[in-house]
């Protein structure tokens, strides 16, 4: 027996040798090539808008195929659908919702020249078929076959330099076209044939960036024997410079079969010097095979940054293709000698960091941007300089910056959470009392709703679009400048954006539980949580009610306790996922009323963690890991969005996300792999174990921190970067004794300033006919309102507020809350106006809900709509005629008929087709007048304005209005075959 035990003992260590040694061999071979589980290919299907091409990590150069010239599936400039290939251009966005660059187009050709690039007949164009079949992508490499002429194309890069490899059949007529009109509007355009080996140019154009400049120099590793340009009408054989709007070039060779031709392709913002110093010094050979094995090393170097074991291949391929995804934005915007095109689109020289571009930081600062505080320290102080020289530069910090150009994309003053949360994590290397002047003169400034947020406490939807979102992204980015004026000691500051960072607690609605808009001081109505309007950026009510991370505690005592806020988050993951308003594209990955595909609902799984329930965080997660990625091509349930999306599942699958960036600790999920090891830049190592870890077993049971016990639901930044070791134990149900209890949870509440909320009106007619009764209220018990009728600043001294008031005529009430050990609340101010007696109108056509512009009086309440019909003040149409009828009560006499209409074509609102103007006296039988042609061309775009005026004396009591709406959107539209929506207001009749 004694024998048989050691026999047993001795076969035990050597079978846990060996797997050891396996296990060790294993993690050798991943680290060696890590970049065999990158498929670039992943989200280029679908709507996940990424592109396949070669690019390195932040690389200014993105040289990938174009198969899609437009369109909102065309942002990248491909789409897996495609089988047409266009070309292959120097710069390409990665998964973001509005398409631009695609910069500097090179096609290889066999036969005829042609310009034309084939896109309403590829045969008559120098566009070529291909099949997926021979398409090949990976980290820093890009192939394929072009049908149409039998040729290889293979894509390499380094950061600055696009390195092209044309393998060509035998022919006399072996081309490269060089397309500098290719997709945007181009402003101007020149190219200039140097020699027979090397072509230098330029291309300026307008789309998403109002004003890009790119400049490139390529050289070819074989002479051309024939060459000539296009200047827009013909084409100039021998011919090598031409300039203008329109400008394209070829060059010839004869080739043998299968014949290379390389061509190395430098850009520059900067100029052609600038684009020559990049070539010559990042790629002075013609090694093809060397500078891709290079790539490949360079991408190897930032994916080991974190090595994970365990998983399936599947899952591995998922993680490592958002790490790469991940580290492929922001891009390099300087060349070789330090100097980049600034905001200011002028020529600077960087002193000490490297300079970038692509901030989509609506998107990225909620989880890219602070995983780069983990991986990407040296880089993220660079990012930082780069958002300080912009403000210097162009008097802002970015808000979307593109290629120099701020685009004004998206909400929020969103540089301030990236600074604050390097700052507060330790990543100081910066001129820090600049950031906070550049963060604090972000806060201040008046446009896009930020005049009435200061003035009111919130913004009233009358007054700005989108101003539930905007009020609750403005509050947590003032939460931000508020904790990092605390750090620097700057009190006055402090004290007036904490008090700021509350504002979301003026447009929560404690009747329906959710965040809502106010028009005129009142709750927006009628109120869907389902529904896609105005009130919010891409998403509904669901999906931003929970958008609070600088006071999640003070969130959660609004909502009723923690499990009234447990059961709203269950609510939202089990509701239908159905949707209503307008279509919003980018609402996709749902679960529930959760949108995944979204950056907003990004946080909201890992809310359990706050309130004690951190198993019900770790089933969602999973559940999202799993069935919201995929390696397929279109593997992502929305836009990549420049990292985000991709950053997600890293943070994710390692085991936590940064639910409050600006706060340095991140909400324990589940971890997805068995291991995951961070090879930190300050030389430590952190790695996260997950023992018994399986599909099944997702619920942690215990953990320890570096050997001790860790019963806390969320880790801290600092015990990250000290190194260590995080261990979970998993199991198959719910670890209900772990991660909870008053010390465990993650906390994140503002406890000092605390605000009284701005009363609301809760009954009155904006617009009224005799008389409205107004009534006011809190949403905060036990406080005192006082008002003023006269349009005065009340204060404690004005009358109090006791019972509801009846008008009959016009007024101005503005409000204060006040209670005891509390600042007063900011003002309410509401204007209720009265028209005049006996006019009133009935609409035989039912409006959209969400652009009811207050109701049918809207039509005639004397309020003209103004340019923006984002803030609800037009009436909107979808799919059908405006018919109305006016009655003004008795029979008058009438001169003048008008009513005005409002286009944006790419909001798909057109001007009705024709307006038709009818009279009667019974209401009954009603004469034609008139009808006045629309003579606005549906193709205008931006916002038009148009009132259809009819000069008619007659005298009459009804007036009947009836706007044709054209129906579907035309076949040019992006929106084609969808109902067209025409705008309105208001019905003038004199």
């Amino acid at each position: 027996m004694k024998k048989t035990y050691y026999f047993q003992v001795i076969l035990i260590i050597v079978l846990l040798g060996c797997s050891n040694q396996q296990g060790r061999e294993n993690t050798k071979n991943l680290t060696d090539d890590l970049t065999q589980y990158v498929n670039p290919l992943i989200g280029t299907d679908g709507h996940g808008h990424t592109f396949p091409g070669a690019s390195l990590p932040f690389g200014m150069v993105q040289l990938s195929p174009d198969t899609r010239l437009e369109g909102w599936d065309g942002c990248s400039g491909y789409h897996y659908s495609d089988s047409i290939v266009y070309g292959f251009s120097h710069t390409h966005l990665s998964g973001t919702g509005v398409p631009d660059y695609g910069d500097i187009l090179f096609m290889p050709t066999t036969g005829d020249i042609k310009f034309n690039n084939g896109s309403d007949d590829t045969d008559a164009g120098y566009a070529s078929r291909f099949s997926h079949n021979n398409e090949k992508a990976s980290a820093g490499f890009y192939s394929t076959f072009l049908d149409d002429y039998n040729i290889a194309v293979a894509l390499t890069c380094t950061k600055r330099v696009g390195f092209h490899k044309y393998t060509f059949p035998e022919s006399k007529n072996s081309n490269v076209i060089i397309d500098l009109q290719h997709r945007d509007k181009v402003i101007e355009a020149g190219i200039d044939i140097v020699s027979d080996t090397e072509i230098s140019g330029f291309r300026r154009s307008t789309a998403w960036a109002n004003d890009q400049i790119i400049y490139f120099v390529a050289e070819f590793s074989k002479s051309f024997n024939r060459y000539g340009v296009f200047d827009g009408n013909e084409i100039k054989n021998n011919n090598k410079q031409a300039q203008g709007e329109n400008i394209k070039a070829y060059v010839s060779f004869n080739t043998e079969e299968n014949e290379d031709v390389l061509v190395k392709v430098g850009i520059s913002a900067v100029s052609i010097e600038g684009a020559q110093k990049n070539l010559k010094s990042e790629l002075s050979g013609w090694k093809f095979e060397k500078v891709r094995e290079d790539a490949k090393k360079t991408w190897n170097k930032e994916l080991s940054k974190i090595i994970v074991i365990g998983g399936t291949e599947e899952q591995k391929t998922v993680f490592y293709t958002a790490l790469y995804h991940a580290f492929l934005v922001p891009n390099l915007f300087m060349d070789v000698d330090e100097k980049y095109r600034g905001r200011d689109l002028n020529t600077h020289q960087a002193e000490g960091f490297d300079y970038y571009t692509v901030f989509s930081l609506w998107d990225t600062f909620r989880g890219e941007h602070p995983l780069f505080t983990i991986t990407q320290q040296k880089r993220t102080v660079d990012f930082i300089k780069t958002m300080i020289a912009q403000y210097e530069q162009g008097g802002r910090l970015p808000v979307w910056e593109l290629a120099a150009n701020e685009t004004e994309c998206m909400i929020g003053y969103h540089s301030v959470p990236v600074i604050v949360d390097a700052y507060m994590k330790g990543i100081q290397d910066f001129d820090t009392e600049k950031a906070f002047e550049a963060i604090k003169y972000s806060a201040e400034l008046d446009h896009f709703g930020l005049k009435q947020y200061k003035k009111f406490g919130y913004i009233p939807a009358q007054d700005e679009a989108e101003s539930v979102s905007k009020t609750l992204e403005y509050a947590y980015d003032d939460w931000c400048i508020a904790i990092m004026a605390k750090e620097l000691g700057k009190t006055d500051d402090y004290n007036k954006f904490i008090k700021r960072a509350q504002s979301y607690k003026n447009i929560f609605d404690p009747a329906t539980g959710f965040m809502r808009a106010k028009m005129n001081g009142r709750w927006f109505e009628p109120f869907d949580p389902k529904e896609v309007n105005f009130n919010y950026t891409e998403a509904n009510s669901w999906q931003y009610s929970f958008f609070v991370p600088q006071d999640i505690s003070g969130l959660v005592n609004m909502m009723g306790g923690k499990d009234i806020f447990e059961n709203k988050l269950d609510e939202m993951f089990t509701e239908s996922t159905e949707t209503t308003g307008r279509q919003q594209s980018d609402i996709t990955g749902l679960i529930g009323q959760y949108a995944h595909g979204n950056e907003p609902s990004h946080h909201m799984a890992y809310l359990y963690n706050f309130i004690g329930k951190p198993w019900k965080t770790q089933k969602r997660v999973r559940q999202i890991l799993n069935d919201l990625y995929t390696e397929k091509p279109d593997g992502l349930c929305g836009n990549e969005d420049c990292g985000q999306m991709s950053a997600w599942y890293v943070l994710s699958a390692m085991g936590f996300y940064p639910v409050t960036p600006g706060a340095p600790i991140y909400a324990v999920g589940s971890p997805l792999f068995d291991e995951v090891t961070i090879n930190l830049e300050n030389g430590k190592v952190f790695t996260i174990t997950a023992n018994n870890n399986s599909e099944k077993n997702i619920y942690i049971q215990s953990a320890k921190l570096n050997g001790q016990d860790y019963t806390k639901s969320f880790i801290e930044h600092q015990d990250i970067m000290k190194g260590g070791e995080l261990v979970f134990e998993m199991g198959p149900e719910p670890g209900k004794d772990w991660g909870t209890g008053k010390n465990n949870l993650p906390v994140s509440a503002i406890t000092e300033n605390l605000i009284i909320p701005v009363p609301f009106v809760g009954k009155g007619s904006r617009t009224f006919i005799d008389t409205t009764e107004i009534t006011l209220g809190s949403i905060v018990d036990n406080v005192e309102i006082y008002y003023t009728l006269d349009g005065s600043e009340p204060s404690l001294k004005s009358k109090k507020y006791s019972v509801p008031f009846i008008f009959n005529k016009s007024v101005i009430v503005k409000a204060i809350a006040y209670k005891e050990g509390f600042p007063q609340s900011n003002v309410l101010t509401a204007e209720f106006h009265k028209i005049p007696i006996g006019r009133t109108i009935t609409l035989n056509t039912k409006y959209a809900n969400q652009y009811s512009a207050g109701g049918k009086l809207a039509l005639i309440d004397f309020i003209r709509g103004p340019l923006n019909f984002r803030t609800g003040a037009w009436q909107g149409y979808e799919g059908v005629d405006l018919n109305a009828v006016v009655d003004l009560g008795s029979i008058q006499l009438i001169t003048k008929i008008e009513t005005g209409f409002l286009q944006d074509v790419g909001a798909w609102i057109f001007m009705p087709l024709e307006v038709q103007y009818y009279v009667s006296n019974d209401g009954k039988n009603f004469q034609h007048i008139g009808t006045v042609k629309n003579d606005v061309s549906h193709r205008l775009l931006g916002v038009n304005i148009k009132n259809f005026t009819l000069n008619f004396a007659t005298k009459t009591r009804y007036v009947k209005v009836i706007a044709k709406n054209m129906g579907s959107c035309p076949d040019w539209h992006v929106g084609e075959g969808n109902p067209s929506w025409i705008f309105t207001d208001e019905i003038v009749i004199e």
